[in-house]
């Protein structure tokens, strides 16, 4: 009897590290939430294309667009946790969404494991050139001078441009009027128009329309400068010290997916990250990349639901 126990704890203690050496299997997909040619879309397929050849196996990019990329993160959740089924988490899906659904399906710490946060970027503020402003503490002057009066397009109710400017509204104690757009693709034609006087978006969206003359760039929301734009000072150093909104993505598993193989994913996925070509793309995109460690990850999307997650609550933010 003690031979046959000791026997099932060797293979029980074996179980882990043969799970690591047996990864891959199979094709491994990574699920996205938004359809395919979005910022999303883009960050998981350069990932997928170099986890292919890392790993030896296919790696498909499989768009499960609807309900602001719950319908994805929730087939995700519920997927075997083997390693094979994985999910291109934004601040979107993970830190806004699920608190704006009355029930998204799934809890966005608790049904999954960290591999790694790949890449983010800061958001700039842009204006029309007819709005007399040219900084964030005169766009503050004229919201408090004109409360209610001031309107600031978005790409949809609990998007990245939407939240940055909720979050300036509430740190600066102004009152300013959101305009939903189906998009930030639907949104920026608006602002360069004028029918919409102001919005933060994506660095790369709004360059060529800065340099153009079409806006006017005021800051950007990092903690500090884009290395792209560092002509624009961040909102924090223009008088709100702490703000700080980034858009993110990282790539997270199914909770209860094995250590030995959460390591290898973030092994391969950080050595990917550092391709002298990934980082020229990325930086095409406006983005910087991280590779984190898993656990860095887990503590950094807690602090992104903390903080995010209050903010939906206090504005009341719903979706159906």
């Amino acid at each position: 009897m003690r031979m046959l126990m000791s026997t099932m704890l060797l293979f029980f203690v074996a179980v882990s590290p043969l799970e690591a050496q047996t990864f891959p299997s199979k094709p491994v997909r990574i699920v996205v939430g938004f359809a395919a040619g979005g910022p999303s879309d883009i960050v998981a397929r350069l990932l997928a294309q170099q986890l292919t050849e890392r790993l030896g196996r296919s790696v498909i990019v499989d768009n499960r667009a609807g309900a602001t990329g719950t319908i994805g993160a929730e087939l995700v959740a519920k997927s075997p946790p083997d390693g094979h089924t994985l999910y291109l988490a934004s601040q979107t899906t993970h830190a806004v969404a699920p608190y704006m659904y009355r029930n998204v399906g799934y809890d966005p710490v608790k049904d999954f494991a960290t591999v790694t946060l790949a890449m983010q970027n800061p958001l700039l503020g842009v204006v029309h050139p007819s709005m007399q402003v040219r900084s964030v503490p005169e766009l503050i002057a004229l919201a408090r001078a004109r409360p209610g009066q001031l309107n600031f397009a978005t790409g949809g109710q609990g998007s990245s441009p939407h939240m940055s400017v909720e979050l300036l509204k509430s740190m600066a104690k102004i009152n300013m009027v959101p305009v939903h757009y189906k998009g930030d693709g639907a949104a920026i034609p608006e602002v360069i128009g004028g029918q919409v006087p102001l919005m933060f978006s994506s660095i790369a969206g709004w360059m060529p329309y800065v340099q153009a003359g079409k806006v006017r760039g005021i800051a950007v929301t990092g903690l500090k400068r884009s290395s792209i734009a560092p002509q624009y000072p961040t909102v924090a150093e223009s008088g709100l010290p702490g703000f700080e909104v980034i858009t993110w993505f990282g790539i997270l598993a199914p909770a209860g997916t094995p250590r030995d193989v959460i390591g290898r994913l973030n092994d391969e996925l950080v050595k990917a990250l550092a391709v002298p070509a990934v980082k020229d793309q990325a930086t095409k995109l406006g983005m910087e990349i991280v590779g984190s460690g898993a656990d860095e990850y887990g503590v950094f999307l807690r602090g992104e639901n903390a903080k995010w997650g209050k903010m939906v609550k206090d504005l009341q933010l719903k979706a159906d």
